[in-house]
């Protein structure tokens, strides 16, 4: 059942505010690395209840008469067609959509950056598309022994050799596609050219989580660690913070592991590091917005377990992460939560043992829980859906809200002319029948009414849902979790 305890607004104000604070301290410009997603960031939604996905974003816009972006990808995900697995599409693709999407809010994209360039036909071609659309491209190339060899690394050879990306504004903001897309060495690259130029400039981290300024074992900053289990992030107590002032705060590894490295780089460039801890570089202030933290503990501990299963379905489809799903299992036991306390597994099992097929259990916002079984009609997604939208609505139970006229011609469509061996009705289909009945049918309509209620509902199948299924659950807003388990025995699964 969702509860806010997050204040969006007041973190708006605050992070804007924040970062025109922190460009005061270096002069003619900062940079900022900008770590995980801007504009939709569904996983600090889930475990900060209130928090917008596109609240990063619009802090942005708050500031984008001042601020611009660079975009940085690795050449070699270029060549591997490395995929972002949230949204299905490449890194190169996702630039793109970054682009468009950053424009879309009025923010100015200044250039993209192909860090560890090395010439190659893929690369090469995805430079020349992106000149032709008018985007300016800019190469970084690999530093031997980096980020250890400083003197290399904070030279003409180093740094220097570099193409140096023209920027206009005072505040910049380095992103990418995903991690490995080097982006704080595109900051420092920056600013050794800026330095080199006789200009000053500075550097600054943004990352959600962990929160630094809450406990090290708050569910929040474990759910972080749960969504990073595969790249084996480990919160811990910033050394460098508590030696410097005394106070613990919460960090993570690789950050600390990498902050002597970029004191010296910085201390090389600028003469001297004007921090005395990775923390002190970070401009996070989301901890300062948790005005519940009652209901904040439980929507990460939820997380948690979403992870979880998740861990457990990419094992079963995979056959790769059982470190990952380890990790996340010692996490539960840490916050004492099981499977058990996501209300909408046991209706859903319940279900599929009294039926003999695929079941589905929906949580409603109000704490209500809705079923759907498979039959020959409908699958069991489409079949819960559909009795969550009349539920909202306070639609009866038997009424028909779509009418066989309309679905029997889409089944036969499916088998008869697209070679659909199963004439089960997805979700997404469902929802189309559902919005050409309500042209002519009240209750149709007001079940369309309902859509937006479902925002936040908690799902769980007894099965792998198709690609379909997941992906609408995903556009209506609803957290999804499945077993283990595929509803066939088939080796292709789709």
């Amino acid at each position: 059942m969702f509860k806010a305890g997050f204040d969006n607004e007041k973190y708006l104000k605050l992070q804007s505010n924040k970062i025109k604070e922190r460009i005061s301290l270096f002069g003619e410009r900062l940079y900022i690395e900008f770590g995980g997603k801007l504009f939709d960031d569904f996983h600090a939604s889930r475990v900060l209840p209130g928090f917008a996905p596109d609240s990063k974003i619009r802090m942005l816009h708050e500031i984008k008469d001042d601020a611009e972006i660079i975009i940085a990808i690795n050449a070699s995900d270029i060549e591997k067609n490395k995929v972002r697995g949230d949204i299905g599409i490449t890194y190169d693709l996702d630039v793109l959509r970054l682009i468009d999407a950053f424009r879309g809010f009025g923010l100015y994209v200044g250039s993209v950056v192909m860090t560890r360039y090395k010439s190659s036909p893929i690369a090469d071609a995805f430079k020349k598309k992106l000149e032709a659309l008018g985007i300016k491209v800019y190469k970084h190339y690999d530093i031997d022994g980096y980020p250890h060899n400083i003197p290399l690394i904070v030279s003409d050879e180093g740094y220097g050799k570099n193409e140096y990306a023209e920027t206009s504004r005072s505040i910049v903001i380095v992103t990418g596609p995903g991690p490995g897309s080097g982006k704080m060495a595109t900051c420092l690259s920056q600013i050794y050219h800026e330095s080199k130029m006789g200009r000053k400039s500075g550097y600054a981290k943004f990352e959600t989580f962990p929160v630094w300024n809450i406990p090290l074992n708050h569910p929040v900053n474990l759910a972080y660690e749960a969504a990073t289990a595969d790249l084996s992030d480990l919160n811990m107590i910033d050394p460098f913070h508590l030696d410097a002032y005394g106070v613990p705060v919460v960090n993570y590894n690789r950050d600390v592991e990498v902050f002597p490295v970029l004191r010296s780089m910085l201390e090389g460039i600028l003469g001297e590091c004007p921090y005395k801890s990775p923390t002190d570089m970070g401009v996070n202030m989301a901890g300062n917005c948790i005005y519940d933290d009652e209901a904040v503990r439980e929507a990460a501990k939820q997380e948690i377990i979403r992870r979880y299963y998740n861990a457990l379905c990419n094992l079963r489809k995979s056959g790769e992460g059982e470190v990952e799903l380890h990790k996340i299992e010692l996490l539960m036991q840490k916050i004492s939560c099981s499977q058990a306390d996501r209300r909408c597994v046991a209706p859903a099992l319940l279900k599929a043992e009294e039926t003999g097929s695929p079941a589905v259990a929906i949580e409603l916002n109000d704490g209500s829980i809705v079923t759907g079984k498979t039959s020959g009609l409908l699958g069991a997604s489409s079949a819960a859906l559909l009795n969550a939208l009349k539920t909202i609505a306070g639609i009866d139970d038997k009424t028909d809200v779509i009418s066989p006229e309309i679905l029997e011609p889409i089944q036969r469509l499916k088998t008869e002319n697209l070679g659909n061996h199963n004439p089960r009705l997805h979700t997404d289909e469902v929802l189309i029948a559902l919005a050409i009945s309500a042209a002519d049918n009240n209750d149709a309509a007001r079940a369309m009414q309902a859509i937006p209620s479902l925002r936040y509902a908690e799902v769980h199948s007894t099965v792998i849902l198709a690609q379909v299924d997941s992906s609408t659950f995903r556009k209506l807003g609803v957290n999804l979790t499945c077993e283990p388990q595929y509803q066939t025995k088939k080796l292709f699964h789709n």
